[in-house]
């Protein structure tokens, strides 16, 4: 009777792999992913010399994690079975207090940081105008309150203060000015983004930098656009019982005039695409999504900004028109163009290197910032 049930549980096991495997092999593959938001790995292209070095393996396994059949449900799975033994994380995510979704945030390379503040640098002291850089904090954090009890995580002002003391750019305190706001909703509990409410906060720290005029909240009325906003940590998660998130506006879309650059073809932009708010991704929201460009052009008499940033800004760009009678918005994932020349070509006043942490201390394209 024990053989033949070790038989039995030999073979459920086999057959499942051998389901799993002929999945993998034969269903169709995705490029991307609408729940994580995200490009997928692709199937590796085989050498002798990945296989002999173990990079071949290492590339087919997040290939075979990617494409595995029903991987979002086994994620859940997963989530589900780490919470009922009493685990507080699931794919590099804390469940926090307040239904909170916080993402481990682990210990930078040094020599990454050392390199994007030399770009940054670089640029600066080649800049003809005033060169202004500032990192967001992650939720993890200004929220760090609400980490697990001795949940690791880098402490991220440290890093933030070092940044700043080897920068010849003039620096923006955005981190102390969203902590001592951290009993407001100025993130997502399930996306790593600030809500509209911390890129307000965001956008008067920056204003303050930059010797202008601060908005005032007195003068703005928000509006609810969605109630039902599961971002990417959400997603990575696979925590299915955390409530959704609202996605708030504050400034109307009118009397701006915007062109985007979602190809090498320039379109008439707006600041909110609705579209978005009936799929995943719904923080695409503001301004369409990632693009390699935007300008936004208003009605305002002021300055023209070049903002070097990353997908924070997407939420920040509302308010920036308020004191700006343009902003353009140049993400170097996209776009690989001289930036001193564009600064020179478009007659830039003021140029803002903005980047949320964890993106700054990871992303490899501040170097076109030093060509």
């Amino acid at each position: 009777m024990h053989k033949k049930y070790n038989i039995c549980i030999t073979l459920i096991f086999c057959g499942f792999i051998g389901i799993m495997m002929l999945g993998l092999i034969f269903l169709p593959k995705r490029d991307f992913s609408s729940v994580e938001n995200r490009y997928l790995e692709q199937m590796p292209i085989f050498s002798f010399d990945k296989a002999m070095n173990g990079s071949y393996m290492e590339d087919f396994e997040t290939f075979a994690n990617d494409h595995i059949s029903f991987r979002d449900t086994w994620v859940k799975l997963h989530a589900t079975a780490e919470l009922l033994c009493g685990k507080k994380e699931n794919g590099g995510v804390y469940f926090s207090q307040d239904n909170t979704l916080l993402n481990r945030i682990d210990e930078p390379e040094i020599d990454r940081i050392q390199k994007n503040m030399g770009y940054i640098n670089t640029f600066s002291q080649n800049c003809s105008v005033p060169v202004y850089f500032g990192l967001i904090p992650t939720s993890t954090h200004v929220w760090s309150y609400k980490l697990p009890d001795n949940a690791p995580t880098t402490n991220e002002h440290q890093w933030i203060q070092q940044c700043y003391e080897e920068c010849d750019a003039s620096t923006i305190d955005i981190a102390d000015t969203l902590a001592g706001k951290s009993n407001e909703d100025i993130f997502y509990r399930t996306d790593h983004h600030w809500t509209t409410l911390g890129a307000y906060y965001g956008c008067n720290a920056i204003l303050q930098a930059l010797g202008k005029k601060t908005l005032s909240h007195k003068d703005y009325t928000p509006t609810t656009v969605s109630k039902n906003f599961y971002g990417t940590t959400w997603s990575s998660s696979g925590a299915w019982w955390i409530n959704p998130d609202t996605i708030e506006t504050w400034i109307p879309d009118e009397n701006l005039h915007i062109t985007s650059w979602f190809d090498t073809k320039p379109e008439q932009g707006k600041l909110y695409h609705d579209i978005y708010l009936s799929k995943k991704d719904q923080y695409s929201y503001f301004l369409g999504g990632n693009q390699p460009l935007c300008v936004i052009e208003t009605n305002v008499s002021g300055d023209k900004l070049l903002a070097i940033r990353d997908s924070y800004a997407d939420t920040l760009a509302p308010f920036l028109t308020e004191r700006f009678s343009e902003i353009h918005l140049l993400d170097l994932r996209y776009n690989k163009l001289n930036v001193l020349d564009y600064v020179n070509e478009n007659e830039i006043d003021t140029v803002l290197i903005l980047y949320g942490f964890s993106s700054f201390i990871s992303d490899r394209n501040l170097v076109f910032l030093s060509k």
